[in-house]
């Protein structure tokens, strides 16, 4: 469905409508599956623990999910994290899991609500050599999710929760050391995600939580106890998530309908979207232009390049003048006046998206930026001609919320 054309009133109305779907469907999947989700993190931390490694898999729209997968786990962004061993092997197509694969390792995959007959493969193998398995979305696996019904941007944003939530669960768990002697309880260092572990909320957080009327030894009971602590937070999340959207609707409506109207205009003018960022900001980047270009849904295809996505350019550009470089250089060999830059960014202040906004400036470009926190510098010098802020200070939260943003703007694009 596309954004209605005329008032504001309609605009705004449309828009909460699909935070609504958003946030409907997030309460009923993160109930339902909250308890399975912290049981399965459990695993996972056992299994780097014991050396073991996540591979992620995804192709076309959800390759980007299997590279948000990389480097969330590699590069965490919670200060002090460990950095855990993942590798996205979409490169490495159906053979990926025979050659790289061992019995301690994990296996992610993404695929629309059709399944992907090659994350199937891969799944099968995963299971005959003992990994532990996560299809998203597919069958056959310790963690199966198809949601049937659900449009793919919704249903991807859900799996980016997903995912999100197995990552930071995980490095809770690595407090728990050791995991497999149930000896500890706190959240140690990571108590700042789940300042409710061993405090006096504890019941009542339990109570919320899922089964905890299920028969434990006694022996069992703390880690039993931290899994229902864990699930709930889970719950937690969804919970911030959803109001957050919420906040983002009622405060950047006008915004959000001014980007969309932009880049209808430049398309008009044969113009096209420029989009890049960092991180976990990249893949998002990677993202919306693969969305733009080839939509998941009835949408008219849009042109749009993602400067995040030549790995080759980057990694030259940073090798022979530095990093600060990488979004502008590329925008010097392929911008024109037509075109919109689009950065996004959860902090507003990377220096590569600030250079990037300056020299598409200097060519006569219209701009757009995804933030995050206050929007940093990228609004306090007026970078963009367009900004639309995820008011959080938690960059789990804010790039699934622009992962709603953008998504939106996709579909009111048309």
């Amino acid at each position: 469905m596309t954004a209605p054309h005329g008032t504001a009133g309609n605009f705004k109305s449309w828009l909460r409508e699909e935070i609504d779907k958003r946030n409907r469907l997030s309460e009923t999947l993160f109930s339902e599956y909250a308890w399975r989700l912290s049981e399965l993190c459990r695993e996972m931390a056992e299994r780097f623990q014991d050396g073991g490694k996540l591979l992620a898999f995804g192709r076309g729209a959800y390759a980007t999910d299997a590279e948000h997968v990389s480097v969330e786990f590699v590069h965490p962004v919670i200060v002090g994290k460990k950095a855990l061993p993942a590798l996205d092997i979409s490169f490495y197509g159906d053979h990926a899991v025979k050659v790289l694969g061992k019995p301690q390792d994990m296996l992610m995959t993404f695929a629309s609500n059709q399944g992907d007959p090659v994350a199937q493969t891969l799944i099968n193998d995963a299971k005959e050599k003992g990994l532990l398995t996560f299809s998203l979305q597919g069958k056959g696996a310790d963690l199966s999710l198809t949601l049937p019904d659900v449009d793919p941007f919704i249903a991807q944003e859900m799996i980016e929760m997903m995912y999100h939530t197995l990552w930071e669960t995980v490095h809770v768990f690595f407090e728990h050391h050791p995991i497999k002697s149930h000896e500890a309880i706190g959240a140690g260092a990571a108590s700042f995600l789940y300042s409710f572990l061993g405090s006096e909320e504890d019941h009542a957080m339990r109570e919320s939580a899922g089964p905890d009327e299920i028969p434990v030894k006694k022996s069992d009971r703390k880690m039993h106890d931290t899994l229902l602590e864990v699930a709930a937070s889970i719950r937690m999340k969804a919970q911030d998530d959803a109001e957050l959207r919420v906040k983002v609707a009622e405060t950047m409506a006008d915004e959000i309908a001014a980007a969309i109207s932009l880049l209808q205009e430049a398309r008009a003018q044969s113009g096209r979207a420029l989009i890049f960022g960092n991180g976990g900001s990249a893949t998002d980047a990677n993202d919306f232009a693969y969305d733009l270009v080839h939509p998941l849904t009835s949408l008219q295809p849009y042109p749009a390049i993602s400067l995040s996505r030549e790995g080759a350019v980057l990694s030259a550009l940073a090798n022979d003048i530095g990093p600060d470089v990488l979004f502008m250089r590329q925008i010097i060999a392929q911008a024109t006046s037509q075109d919109v830059a689009i950065g996004i960014s959860t902090s507003g202040g990377s220096k590569n998206v600030l250079m990037a906004f300056e020299e598409a400036r200097k060519r006569g470009m219209r701009t757009i930026a995804l933030l995050g926190y206050d929007g940093g510098e990228v609004v306090r010098r007026r970078l963009a001609d367009i900004a639309i802020v995820v008011p959080s200070d938690y960059i789990p939260r804010i790039q699934e919320v622009q992962a709603t943003i953008y998504h939106i703007i996709r579909q009111g694009v048309g």
